[in-house]
């Protein structure tokens, strides 16, 4: 059988933000409790020998790499863009002892789900492909990656 499959695995982490310049509510610190769902696609492994056979891709590998890149980093951090005056901020927060993710973007949802695709794309094996992140800020607001339109 040579038909492509696509499988997700769901991520769960805690994370704080601030919108630097944002006119609403969130320009102030705050955090929310995210879902992360990560879709890959590959033709399962035919090699009845190889220990991953019938896989696209082990369960356990995915959530090792998403767990180094995403999750481990990020969960119970406080993101920050560094190209605003929250560098300061982020700086005196981490010297008091606080975990904080410095990026280069405005930390908004879409601007999250793009950095988590780059960064999951580079970590898979050849043979599998990032498909599809949605990434839940709240019960009811999230934002989608999908490869095609990328």
């Amino acid at each position: 059988m040579n038909k492509s499959v696509r499988i997700t695995k769901v991520f769960k982490f805690e994370t704080g933000h601030a919108l630097y310049g944002y006119d609403g509510l969130c320009k102030n610190v705050h955090g929310h409790s995210y879902k992360l769902s990560v879709t890959i696609s590959g033709i399962p492994i035919s090699d009845s020998k190889n220990k991953k056979y019938g896989m696209v891709m082990d369960f356990g590998d995915l959530k090792e790499i998403v767990n180094k890149i995403i999750t481990s980093p990020f969960d119970h951090a406080t993101v920050l863009n560094i190209n605003s005056p929250h560098k300061e901020l982020a700086d005196s927060m981490e010297a008091q002892g606080h975990k904080i993710v410095r990026v280069e973007y405005q930390p908004t949802i879409e601007m999250m789900i793009i950095d988590f695709a780059d960064r999951i794309e580079s970590k898979l094996p050849p043979n599998v492909s990032l498909i599809h992140l949605i990434l839940r800020e709240t019960e009811t607001c999230y934002a989608e990656w999908h490869a095609k339109d990328a």
